[in-house]
């Protein structure tokens, strides 16, 4: 296993991390873990290097945290640092911060966690958390010993991702980042952003929920098969995250006995500056190539916004192209459906006309909506 910096931690973590979100199923039913499988999964991976094992609590429809209680005894617990997350949408006062903590706690069986995230922030989430006095509380967890250090996940865009970071001294941070997304969200302005305020940046969806490890479409394939060095699409995706100074550690959510053997190679394999200049820009020529098959050309500029009638127009394109790149449709009605409120829905478009005059790209807007939600709705 090789190991990596944690920002102005003074801790060397495996570069790979276990992410207890994907763990294998009995008939594909999520509450129900695989409990032998699953546990000889983490464990091996413990065995062969791997030191930070990550969890929340709605994972497996709050199955998580209570298998990693008993899947780490036996000593395993004392052999990793341990990270699970405020589920901060359920947060509603001052006394919740405790009352999740605690329960968090008594499931995962251990009397405190290395590593604490405020879960998924956001521009709603965290002045909420932040008004209710959630950095004081946690300070205050760190001096009682439950907690070890203070860090968040994020979900929304640069401007947001920046001002949480100013907002406190944090340990450490948790971002989407693959080699698709380095425009998305946080993105690699907020990875260097982090990075150069000592702040450990722990990567999530390296593989972009597998949709970079599925059947590549015959111009992506082209394109790896040009390749002198030989990789598997996931290790092409992997290599190249690590392949960056700023990154702490990734983490991977593995499913199968399978996965855990074939990230474990890959971590083997890891080093920053390890992928050549003409990798990397073969990793920009697939980029692109994924980009050209998405069917509607918007750049998300949001000339667009706001819709009368508050239509999402850059994201529900957005969710349909990835859908359609990636040949994932069910990947984008899970964002369509369960990240996106009703009243956001392409199907509250009332073909006012508003949009297309203003948008660059001259999109049929009215038409797409109607192709995407037919695509994407229930």
């Amino acid at each position: 296993m090789r190991y990596r910096t944690f920002g102005r931690l003074d801790w060397k973590p495996s570069a790979l991390g276990f992410g207890a979100m994907r763990l294998p199923t009995l008939d594909g039913d999520c509450d129900r873990i695989d409990e032998d499988l699953a546990t000889r999964m983490v464990r091996t991976a413990i065995d062969r290097g791997v030191t930070y094992v990550d969890t929340a609590w709605p994972y497996h429809n709050e199955q998580s945290e209570r298998f990693l209680g008993r899947c780490l005894r036996d000593g395993y617990r004392e052999r990793i640092r341990l990270a699970t997350k405020m589920p901060s949408w359920l947060v509603e006062t001052p006394d919740d911060f405790d009352r999740f903590l605690d329960e968090q706690l008594r499931r995962l069986k251990t009397e405190s966690v290395d590593f604490y995230l405020l879960h998924g922030l956001n521009r709603v989430q965290w002045p909420k958390l932040r008004d209710l006095g959630v950095l004081d509380w946690a300070e205050g967890a760190i001096e009682d010993g439950r907690i070890g250090h203070l860090g968040f996940s994020f979900h929304d865009d640069l401007d947001t991702f920046q001002k949480i970071v100013k907002t406190y001294n944090w340990g450490f941070c948790q971002i989407q980042y693959n080699f698709m997304d380095v425009e998305f969200q946080a993105g690699r302005e907020g990875l260097r952003y982090a990075a150069e305020r000592g702040l450990a940046v722990i990567v999530m969806e390296p593989l972009r929920g597998g949709s970079l490890t599925r059947l590549a479409p015959h111009e992506v394939a082209k394109l790896w098969d040009s390749a002198p060095t030989k990789r598997s699409q996931a290790e092409w995706a992997l290599q190249w995250v690590w392949n960056d100074p700023d990154v702490s550690l990734v983490l991977s959510g593995m499913s199968a006995m399978s996965h855990v053997e074939e990230n474990l190679a890959s971590a083997d394999r890891s080093a920053v500056g390890s992928l050549d200049e003409g990798e990397l820009r073969l990793v920009d020529r697939v980029r692109n190539a994924y980009r050209t098959l998405a069917p509607i050309p918007c750049t998300s500029c949001r000339y667009c916004q706001p819709c009368p009638n508050d239509v999402a127009i850059p994201r529900i394109f957005e969710l349909y192209n990835d859908a359609t790149a990636y040949g994932d449709l069910e990947r984008g009605r899970v964002g369509y459906v369960r990240f996106m409120k009703p009243e956001h829905r392409a199907d509250r478009c009332v073909a006012c006309g508003a949009c297309e005059p203003a948008c660059p790209q001259r999109i049929e807007i009215i038409a797409w909506l109607k192709k995407a939600h037919a695509a994407l709705a229930p």
